[in-house]
């Protein structure tokens, strides 16, 4: 056929679906592969082009494979959200009434009631909201960044590291209860270290490593990075902040800490930005993080069954079966595969038909406590009074952290995270009323902030392990669960995967729930193509082990 015979305006979407009325699911896919259109899932997130956006995902003609998928947080939407795109069928069945898991961001109005506590209701202000899960998004996290760009979710920078902040703690010695700048404890520390290595150029010990020109390009270096004076002294520097800020005339600065108080104090260790998933500039969405499922739920929601708790997961080497109840009815509907998202101490207790190796795995992984508590406060002292615009203060009190906001600057009023705590304090203060979080907080946040009781208003707490749909903030590995529970949990067990941020090494992050999704949805891909039949749930394990 010649070139001007040939039909240019059909689609490669038009054709396939096309195809698919013809040769069915393999010659798609087939077809698919010849494109260049099944790449791995990461490529169709990444912006690179291998899938047009597909905008009502309901309108693309169906494979004949069927998904049940179960969660509607974000690794069960944007599997649902993938796969559609290839063709599938997906219904997804949620727990909850809302989308999003604990990428849950909580507003005025909004309801929660832990699994021993009463129902809590947010009395926040209109604009208002609070992060009760994520609220940062490095920027190496490269699906979560790319989805936020293919569904159109803005993104504002987060402060994650802020000079401005305090250190603050207690019980260390000479400098105990005081409320330090972290820019002070930082300027003096990078001050005196450089002395002692501008001295150590002296000792002969450097004469091997560095030549005559190399020491004096380093004492060089070293004066300028510490502020050393001539005599290779640290007394202080205009880095560390002013008593009086300079104007028409100069200003003033304190004199330094003292090097053993700092290092009594704990107050040096505060160089979490150097690790990757802890930068000093993160990112957030513009009006909260729950503007990350609500993309994903316009795209996939008519897919959803909301208020769906599921009883029972069954399955055969022809389909899998899941049981729910929905309101006071029971409910079953069956399909091709089964994603499960459910967290796994959930999952524990919900009867299925898994392999003894996969049901010894989910058991054994143990989960974070994790607990936050929102402070919506009627003005915002901590930019007019303490010149804090963003960014985290850290203690050794039992809060932990209080994390300032990082939008809407210089507005009337604003939400603080009061604590944001783990392990035994996150137990302690789960398992305090409501009513004593929020005294507790406030009694150690004045500490820090003596504006507090004045300023407060309202808050909303939450202590995910006393969540009844997650029991407990993110997966635990040890080193050995890595090496052998992990693995057998990134195995599909007959014709059921598991996904979500415990499948991935990067527990407790969104981009964890993204990674793991991807690894399954192409996982599922390849199984179709390959047409791999299921004997039982122990051989599917076998035959998958061969495809990584």
């Amino acid at each position: 056929m010649s070139r001007q015979g040939l039909k240019t305006d059909v689609t490669r979407r038009q054709f396939l679906n096309g195809l698919g009325k013809v040769g069915g699911a393999v010659a798609v896919f087939g077809a698919m592969e010849s494109l260049g259109l099944l790449a791995s899932p990461s490529a169709k997130a990444s912006g690179d082009g291998s899938f047009p956006d597909e905008g009502d995902l309901s309108t693309i003609e169906k494979n004949g494979k069927k998904v049940i998928i179960l969660g509607a947080g974000l690794a069960g939407m944007s599997a649902a959200y993938e796969l559609t795109k290839s063709g599938y069928e997906c219904h997804v069945l949620e727990a909850r009434d809302r989308s999003g898991g604990r990428s849950w961001t909580v507003r005025g109005g909004d309801q929660h009631a832990e699994i021993d506590k009463d129902i809590q209701t947010a009395q926040f202000e209109d604009g208002l909201y609070f992060n009760a899960g994520p609220a940062r998004i490095p920027q190496h996290h490269t699906t979560t960044m790319n989805y936020c760009r293919e569904l159109g979710v803005k993104l504002e920078t987060f402060a994650n590291v802020n000079e401005s902040t305090y250190l603050y703690n207690e019980d260390v010695g000479p400098m105990s209860g005081q409320r330090i700048r972290r820019r002070e404890a930082r300027t003096d520390m990078r001050g005196y270290t450089s002395e002692l290595l501008a001295k150590a150029l002296d000792q002969s010990a450097l004469d091997r490593p560095l030549t005559t020109e190399d020491k004096e390009r380093l004492l060089t270096y070293l004066q300028q990075e510490g502020s050393l004076d001539g005599n290779l002294r640290y007394q202080g520097s205009s880095a560390r902040g002013y008593r009086v800020l300079p104007g028409v005339q100069d200003g003033t600065y304190d004199d330094p800490f003292d090097l053993s108080a700092l290092l009594e104090a704990g107050v040096a260790n505060f160089s979490s930005e150097y690790n990757i998933n802890q930068q000093m500039m993160m990112f957030q969405p513009v009006g909260g993080m729950d503007q990350i499922p609500k993309a994903f739920e316009k795209k996939v929601g008519h897919m959803i069954t909301f208020g769906a708790e599921v009883q029972e997961i069954r399955q055969s080497e022809e389909s899998c079966r899941i049981v729910y109840t929905k309101g006071e009815s029971t409910n079953e509907i069956q399909g091709d595969f089964c994603i499960c998202t459910i967290p796994l101490p959930v999952l524990k207790n919900i009867p299925a038909d898994f392999s003894a190796d996969m049901s010894t795995a989910i058991e054994s992984i143990g989960y974070a406590s994790a607990g936050k508590i929102g402070f919506q406060f009627k003005r915002r002292f901590w930019e007019e009074d303490d010149l804090i615009y963003g960014g985290i203060t850290n203690t050794n009190m039992d809060i932990n952290q209080i994390w300032y906001p990082s939008s809407d600057y210089q507005s009337k009023k604003g939400i603080v995270v009061g604590y944001y705590n783990f392990g035994n304090d996150a137990d302690k203060y789960g398992n305090f009323s409501l009513r004593m979080r929020e005294k507790r907080a406030l009694e150690q946040g004045a500490k820090i902030h003596p504006q507090y009781n004045k300023e407060f208003e309202s808050s909303f707490s939450i202590a995910w392990q006393k969540m009844k749909y997650n029991l407990g903030g993110w997966a635990n590995y040890s080193p050995s669960d890595r090496n052998t529970h992990y693995r057998v949990l990134n195995k599909p067990d007959g014709r059921v995967y598991l996904a979500g941020e415990h499948l991935s090494y990067y527990t407790g992050w969104m981009a964890g729930a993204f990674e793991s999704m991807e690894s399954v949805v192409d996982q599922i891909h390849k199984r179709v193509i390959n047409h791999e039949p299921v004997s039982s749930a122990t051989s599917l394990i076998k035959q998958t082990a061969l495809l990584g």
